[in-house]
Order: C-alpha cells, then structure tokens, then sequence
C-alpha cells in the first residue's frame, strides 16, 4: 500500500514551505524525512494557527463594536449564524481532507483536486484575493489600535504622554505600510519564525483574554472621554462608562441600536455590523493548510478544527455577556478592552501580537496560495515568476506579489471599509469547498470514502444556501461582482488551461447522469419522428480520410458519431493488447479535426469480422450506430492531408498535450498513405461482403467518394463560394443500375432524401440549395410521368423538403441497358458509361451528389463486377456518397 501511485502522486503536495512535487525537485530516499518533515500534532499543527486566525483583529478591535450596534440579541444571532455556516463547511473540509493521502492542503487544493483547474484556479484566485484583503484588515486594525495609545487627541495640537502620533488618513496609510513591511520582512526570511512564535502568541492571547474576564470582579465603576473625527474637521467627545456587572446595562444593551460608525462615518445596519463580526469566522482553513507538516492530518484536521471552532465560539459568547453586561453602548462601540482591564498594558500586548499574527499568518497562506496557481500554470505568464522559490524553498516572489496587493488595500485607510469585502470573498471560498464535497458525494465515485463521516450531501447543500444567501445579506454589489469575476475566470480557464491529471470531478457527474439517463433511453420507445443518423464511419488510416470525417461530422445532426478502426491481428499470439495505447493518438485526432466522434478500437483477424464486432458491440443502450459509413473501394492512390492542414504540420513539437501525444509522436503514429507499390488490407470481396453483413444487421450503408475535393474545414474555408454562384447539394434518388424500378418513394429512395435533408440543415451547409433529379421516360405516350411527378411534388410537400425538382429525361441512356428485369451484373457498360455522363452533365457544379447505392450481391463471385459499375457510374464526379438506406426514416405525422 506504501508503494501506490495514489499516496506517492505529487498533486497532493501543494502549499508547504520544502519543495513542491510539481516544481520537479522531488526528493528520494532518506532525504526525504528532511525535505517535508511531519513533526506537528493535532495542538500545535491545526489548535493553536486556527484559534489565532479565529480572534485575529476582531476579538479585541470588534468584539464592543458587534454588541454596541447590534445588542446582545442580535450580536449572538449574528455569531450563531456565522458559526452556523462555517460548521457546515467545516464538515465538508473534514470530509475531503479525511478522504486518502493528504500532503499538503488549503481551500486551494482541496477545490482544485476536487473540481477541476477550471474551478480550482478560480476559486483559489478568489481565495487569494481573500487572504490579501484580509490581511489589509489586520494591519489596519493593528494601526487602529496602535493610535488607540499612541496617537494624538483629535481634538489637541499637543502631545500628551505617550500620545505622539499624528493621526489622519496619510498618517494611516503610512503606519500601514511599515507594519506591512514589517510583515514582508518576516515572510521574506521565513514563515518557520511565524510557527515558532505562533504558541507564545497564544499564550499571550490566552492571559488577555483571561484578564479581561475577571477585571468586572476587581475593577469599580467608571467613566472616560473618547474623542473621535468626523469627516475633516468635525471632532466629537463622548463619555462612555463602565458599570462593571448590572442588571440595567444588560436590558438595554440586550435590543439593537444601529447608529453612525465613528471610523467611516456610515449608517450601520444588520449587514454591515455582520460583515465586520464574519471575519472572525474566516481562520478555520488555518490547520487545513498545515496538513503537509501533520503527523497525521486525516485525524488532526477534523479533530483540531472542531475543537478549535467550539473554543473560540465559547470564548466569543462568554465576551458578547461580559461586554453586554458591563459597558454602555456608547462604551462598547467607541473603545477597546484595555480600559477595562485590571493591567491595560497586557491587553495591548495581546492585541498587538494577535493583529500581527494574523497579518503574517495571511501572507503567508496568500503567498502560498499564488504559489500554488503558479507551479500549476492556470494562469500563464503573468504568474510565472511566482513560482520561483529560494534555496530553503521560500516563493520570496509570490511573497512580493502578494505584498504589493495588500498594500494597495492599506489605501482603504479604514477596516470597516474593507471587511465587507473579505466577508464575501470567504463565504465564496466556502462555499466552493461545500460543491466539492457535494460534487463528490453526488459523484458516487467507489474512491470517495472520507474516515470522517459526520457530514451528508444535504449539509453541503445547505452550507451552500447559507454561504451565498449571507453574501448577498451583506452586500448585493460585491457579491454580484465578485460571482461576475468567478465566471469570468471560469470561463478564462476554460479555453486556456492547460490540461491537468488531476482528475475532474464534472467527469465523474457526467458519467454519473450519462448512466442514469441511458438507463432511460429505452430503444423500444423510438420512434420514426424522432430518428436521427447515428453513424459508424470505418477509417482505415485518417491522413486520407479526414474530409469524410469531418462531413459525416456535419452529417450527424446531432446523432452519435464513431471513428472505427480495426487492427489486424490475434490476441493469443500477443503479448499485450495493441489496441489500448493507440486511443490516445487517435482521441488527438478528433481534438485536431474539431469534430464531436467517439473512437471504438478493435482487434481481429480480418477487417470483416471487425467490423461486425463494432456494428454488433458500438455503442450503449439506445445510442448505438444505425448507419455504416466506408470509404470508397477504388485504385486510386489518395492525397496525404495531414500535409495540407496546418494543424497537423505546425505547433507545439514539444511538450504535446499532456496526454502523451505531441505531434512528432503523433505523425508517426499513423503510416503514410497507400501508394503504387503497397499491398491492398482489404479485398473486393471482403469489402462486399461488409457491406452485404451490414444491411443483413438491418444498417444502413454510405459509401463515399472523392471527399478529398473538398476543402479542410479547419482552414476556416466553407462550402458556400458567393451569392452569386451558390453551392448545391445533389440528390438522385433513382436506382441507377434498374431503370425499371421507377419508384421514388420505397425505403432507400426515402432515407437518400432524409440524408440530404440532414445535410442542409448543418450549419456549413445551411445556404446551399437542394435539388433533386428525377429521371423519367419522356418519349412514352401514356404521359404517365407527369403524374409520378406530380406525386412527387406532394410527397416533398408532405414531408417539408424544400427542394428544386429537375426533371431528366433519360430514354436513351435507359435503352442502353438490355433487358427490362437485368440484374446489375448483367448492365452493359455502354449504359454505366451514359449514366456517368449523364451525372456529370447535370452535377457538374454540384459541392456533393447523393445516389442510390443497388443492393449488393449475394454471391462473392461477383464483387469485384459490382464495384466495378460502382467506380464506372461514379468516375470524376466529384464528392459523392452513395447510400443505401433499410430504415424506415421520414414522417409526415405532427
């Protein structure tokens, strides 16, 4: 088990610090313990970077602001649903992260292991952004609080103790920008400082926090003076007081009391006040993204982020009580904890060190996660440098990008202004990690079985609700927007990613559906109205078969569409199959041609039998192929198109398309086209014989020929040549080779024009005109083909075919033809020579002809006879399918 390419695969090492198995540096045998050491527990590994992330700015900064404005009511109204929608989610990052070898992890991984580049480099985009945003935040908040001490009385000229510090929106700015320098500096040498330093920080947390809780059982009542600026010039004192516990400060602290913010001078609301408290909700990845420093990150992870999630919420309550019952409102939405401390200095510190763990801490997860996208190549040039890394395997440059960002978000000046943003930016994160756990859940895939179990699909689903409806609870136009750039980004990634192994999770669903839905398509329920060509077109060798291809591609309407290939040979002499490794070359083919086919392989002794195999086994359910398409046996020697198209001669000779298949490998695959001196696969007789089995089968059967004429569509030439010469499509539903069979109307005539009808509905077909040849006995007295015309006319009409009918008059050819009941081998040649004459006098112009394909015969003796008049009747006339059709196909019922 040690040994299976699933637990040694590189994609599972995504964010660590050593190197990335993606960068190509991977590491062997004893070097490996030190190139990506598991020494964290469940504690320090997953308890203590989540319960940092989790107070972060808002347990000192925000915690009397949330109570202030929203009352105890609504404050843990507002914490409930929070914990609420990231609980949901933390089930679902147990779920994945629980689910196989864990190496290295994050929001990032997770989604993009699970849904796909597309998704994943969208997501963690976002994610990314998030971070960046975030820790703007934190640096901010840690500002604030520093001017909280240090800074100057708005209301002075002159300094006060230690109130030293201009105050003003430059001045923040500036502030900002050396504790974010500060930060930069630390993630520059390494975040190894940040993990050292991260228990002390809590420690120092912890006996804050514990202060703070006991300072109503030792502090006495008070007041205080708090100025604070509005606008520019407009400066407001306040005197907020501390009434340590009572039962009338907790009455009317208990109902909302929405009011003007003092650091943005904005209206708060439900929302906003709601959007400040989330982000206190957005650390919970925190332990998930150590997992490559885990012992055990299947256990650690669900453990230390449910136990970390239920302390900090206990904390959170226990301070929405404290607070409520303690400080008026005009106290709680205008100051800190430090007054209200018994040493105020220690509740500093605490702040002081929570604001810059967090702010370092989301550096460093947001440069990791550029990182990420980098080594994976989503997004090209613009984030190649990312993914350089120093010597000790510090990205130093994802580092500078990400520093650049935050900076930009420090020009906010005010936290308020920014946490809506980060607010949303998570929820999405959030809520893409619950539809990957639900895609996977709903996948049924055997390989999905997380050890963590307490979770369902209908929790991810609501998770999702709960994620996307809060978003727009807080703010309708960055929620808009920001869904606006996911989709963007999706559809970026789409066209422009570069194809990935890490398995897509829409491969899996639509496998999924594709199942349930065949299992629906009950082949007993067709009907006539509803029949569409699904067609098998054997393909000898595609370099002089790719114009059939691509026309059977537009001739499909919608239908199935198989490339089938039968390679000589026989399994018991074999030491593997061959068959298997061509799939990929030949899928390539289908990708450079642009057509929508499917490839069914094979391996037999003799073409005939292979093609019975795939006529027979093709397909599933009720989509399986009801007309088989041959090239046309003939001696000529055919043109090599992979010469003509630029696809198949120029591009990337490098690197292919990670699938294995780069174009030199790909020329090669295929042998060069049949010439004078190679010997012939196929015989006569055997070709018959595939034909005559076919119709046996109840298939319908084209042949065609001279497809080569017509231009490659991938050089974005059409079929249409003007206005003022337009192309025509052809159809001569007459038998050819029995002028005595006058009837334009019996199955194969029928299919010919159904065919044709097809034909000109394909979108490169659409302007072409149709016309339709009926050849008639003009010289006989009974003048009875005016009526056979006339009848005509209204099958045409019945059946909606819009088409020119042309009338040919062909009593001199019909004379040629000795005998009034002849079969075909007895058709002078004489007569198949008018007949193609015929063809080319009144088809001359035509883009491509359908003609009546006669039965074949049932002795092999005369085959080679038979395709002889097919060749005679078809020589030099330019594209041509001749068809014969055993299925019932056309309706003239609504």
């Amino acid at each position: 088990m040690g040994h299976s390419p699933l637990l040694v695969h590189g994609v599972y090492s995504m964010m660590g610090d050593a190197e990335d198995s993606r960068g190509g540096s991977a590491v062997t045998g004893e070097a490996s313990p030190k190139s990506n050491p598991r020494k964290l527990n469940t504690f320090f590994g997953v308890m203590v970077p989540t319960i940092l992330s989790m107070f972060s700015i808002v347990l000192f900064l925000r915690t009397g602001f949330v109570v202030g404005h929203a009352g105890l009511l609504h404050g843990l109204l507002m914490l409930c649903v929070a914990y609420f929608i990231i609980s949901l989610t933390i089930l679902s990052i147990c779920a994945i992260s629980t689910n196989g070898a864990v190496e290295g992890g994050g929001a990032y991984f997770m989604i993009s292991r699970s849904l796909g580049p597309e998704f994943g480099g969208s997501i963690g985009l976002m994610f990314y952004l998030a971070k960046v945003c975030a820790c703007g935040v934190y640096v901010l908040g840690l500002v604030e609080a520093i001017l909280d001490i240090f800074g100057k009385d708005p209301g002075s000229a002159v300094s006060q103790g230690l109130r030293v510090l201009p105050q003003g929106y430059w001045y923040t700015v500036l502030y900002s920008s050396l504790v974010l320098l500060l930060c930069l500096v630390v993630c520059l040498v390494g975040a190894h400082i940040y993990a050292k330093a991260s228990f002390i920080i809590l420690l120092v947390v912890t006996m804050s926090l514990i202060s703070i809780i006991i300072s109503p059982l030792i502090l006495s009542p008070q007041r205080f003076n708090i100025t604070h600026t509005y606008g520019n010039n407009h400066t407001v004192t306040v005197n907020p007081s501390y009434t340590g516990f009572n039962g009338t400060t907790l009455k009317n602290n208990l109902g909302p009391q929405y009011s003007l913010d003092y650091s943005t001078n904005t209206m708060m609301s439900f929302a906003t006040v709601f959007a400040v408290m989330f982000t206190s909700c957005t650390g919970i990845m925190a332990g998930a993204n150590m997992s490559g420093e885990l012992k055990n990150p299947s256990e650690s992870i669900p453990k230390g982020t449910i136990i970390a999630v239920s302390y900090t919420f206990t904390v959170y309550v226990l301070l929405f009580l404290l607070l409520s019952s303690t400080c008026d409102r005009c106290r709680l939405r205008h100051s800190m904890f430090q007054r209200v401390s018994v040493w105020p200095p220690f509740v500093m510190i605490g702040v002081y060190c929570a604001s810059l763990s967090a702010a370092m801490c989301s550096m460093i997860g947001a440069s990791r996660i550029l990182h990420a996208l980098a080594l994976d190549q989503l997004f090209g040039l613009p984030l190649a440098p990312a993914a350089v890394t120093s010597s000790s395997g510090n990205p130093w440059v994802s580092v500078l990008y990400t520093w650049g960002l935050v900076q930009c978000t420090l020009f906010a000046g005010q936290l308020n202004v920014i946490a809506g943003i980060v607010t949303v930016f998570y929820l999405l994160a959030y809520a893409a990690v619950d539809l990957a756990c639900l895609a996977l859940e709903w996948a049924s895939a055997p390989n999905f079985r997380p050890t963590f179990q307490f979770f369902s699909w209908h929790t991810c689903l609501l998770g999702i609700v709960s994620c996307v409806v809060m978003m727009f609870v807080i703010n309708p136009v960055y929620s808009s927007a920001s869904i606006v750039l996911l989709l963007l980004l999706l559809l970026f990634l789409h066209y422009h990613s570069p194809t990935s192994s890490w398995g897509y999770i829409s491969q899996a669903l639509i496998f999924h559906q594709v199942r349930k839905y065949l299992l629906m398509l009950d082949s007993r329920k067709d009907h006539v109205k509803f029949w569409r060509p699904q067609v098998l077109l054997m393909v000898a060798n595609p370099r002089s078969s790719c114009q059939l291809i691509c026309f059977v591609n537009q001739l499909k309407k919608g239908g199935l569409f198989i490339l089938g290939h039968v390679q000589i040979g026989d399994l018991d002499v074999l030491p593997a199959d061959p068959v298997q490794p061509q799939y990929n070359f030949w899928l390539s083919l289908v990708d450079k041609l642009g057509v929508k086919a499917f490839v069914d392989l094979t391996l037999s002794p003799s073409v005939r039998q292979g093609t019975q195999h795939l006529l027979r086994i093709t397909g599933l359910g009720g989509m399986k192929p009801n007309t088989l398409v041959l090239g046309f046996y003939d001696n000529c020697y055919p043109e090599d198109y992979f010469l003509q198209d630029p696809v198949f001669c120029e591009g990337d000779r490098g690197e292919g398309d990670n699938f294995g298949v780069d174009l030199p490998s790909f020329q090669a695959h295929f042998p060069p086209v049949r010439h004078a001196e190679s010997p012939r696969a196929l015989q006569p007789e055997e070709y018959v014989s595939i034909i005559h089995d076919a119709i046996k089968m109840g298939k319908n059967v084209c042949l065609g020929r001279y497809f080569f004429q017509l231009p490659p569509e991938s050089k974005g030439v059409t079929y249409i040549r003007g206005n003022d010469n337009v192309d025509t499509i052809d159809v001569w539903p007459t038998n050819l080779l029995s002028p005595g069979s006058a009837s334009y109307a019996d199955v194969s005539s029928l299919f010919l024009l159904q065919m044709a009808c097809v034909l000109n509905m394909a979108n490169r077909w659409r302007r072409a005109s149709l016309r339709i040849f009926v050849c008639v006995a003009s010289e006989s007295g009974d003048q009875g083909w005016l009526a056979n015309e006339e009848q005509f006319r209204e099958l045409l009409g019945m059946l909606r075919i819009r088409a020119a009918i042309k009338i040919v008059a062909w009593d001199n050819v019909a004379r040629m033809f000795r005998g009034p009941n002849s079969e075909s081998q007895k058709v002078s040649e004489d007569f198949l020579c008018a007949v193609n004459t015929l063809l080319r006098e009144h088809s001359s112009t035509a883009a491509v002809r359908f003609l009546y394909l006669p039965h074949p015969p049932s002795s092999s003796e005369l085959s080679q006879q038979y395709l002889t008049q097919l060749d005679t009747l078809t020589r030099d006339l330019g594209p041509t399918l001749l068809i014969h059709g055993v299925t019932p196909v056309t309706c003239t019922e609504l």
